[in-house]
């Protein structure tokens, strides 16, 4: 009696062992499909551009504190570039002009990612960050129209112009001037052309869209 008992006991452990077997291959067949979900969510994800507010003056500080939360927690495959608009102008200081850079909008940075939800506490908490600059702090991907206007992608554009040629600028700064091609890189879709700027000649890196072939 006492046998049967015993043998009955082992019976319904090896059971239960079996069902907690069987619970636990389940589990970990689920938790597999959600994290291949998952993964194949964030790879079907468009890559787009989002504006970040800044505190004031701290721009350059938002971007290197972005890049060390990148790294630091492996982003590498869902946020690829951060950047701080800048444009040319020209500055003129006791009686001289020259051209230099500066931010076009201060206390913001654009950043292109593959957004999600689980990124907007890695990317808000980032020191100088206070937070995404849409309709109540939403973030809201730039369209394709606004990303060409703030030039924060090279715009593809062919264009019949070699080292040697005459070329007019017609965008920016530099508008109206004119100058000869020393350097032409069509993989970055820019020239470099030697302008003639406030008394001496000057080379300027330029994008194709910036220019025009002038006329012989």
């Amino acid at each position: 009696m006492e046998e049967n008992k015993i043998q009955e006991n082992q019976i319904l452990d090896n059971q239960e062992g079996e069902i907690k077997a069987e619970e636990n291959l389940q589990t970990e067949q689920t938790e597999a499909k959600e994290a291949q979900s998952e993964k194949t969510s964030v790879e079907d994800i468009p890559a787009k551009w989002y504006v970040l507010h800044t505190f004031s003056g701290y721009e350059n500080v938002a971007k290197k504190n972005l890049e060390t939360v990148v790294e630091k927690f492996n982003l590498q495959d869902r946020i690829f570039d951060i950047v701080i608009p800048m444009e040319d102008v020209v500055e003129e200081k006791n009686g001289k002009k020259k051209l230099v850079q500066r931010k076009s909008m201060p206390c913001y940075i654009f950043v292109k990612m593959k957004y999600g939800d689980d990124l907007w506490h890695n990317v808000t908490i980032t020191r100088g960050i206070t937070g995404f600059a849409g309709p109540g702090g939403r973030a809201l991907p730039l369209t394709d129209e606004e990303v060409i206007k703030m030039r924060l992608e090279k715009i593809k554009v062919d264009v019949d112009i070699e080292v040697g040629d005459t070329i007019e600028v017609v965008d920016g700064a530099l508008n109206g001037m004119v100058g000869k091609v020393s350097e032409v890189n069509t993989e970055n879709g820019t020239l470099t052309a030697v302008l003639e700027m406030f008394g001496r000649e000057t080379p300027v890196e330029l994008e194709f869209a910036q220019v025009r072939k002038a006329n012989k």
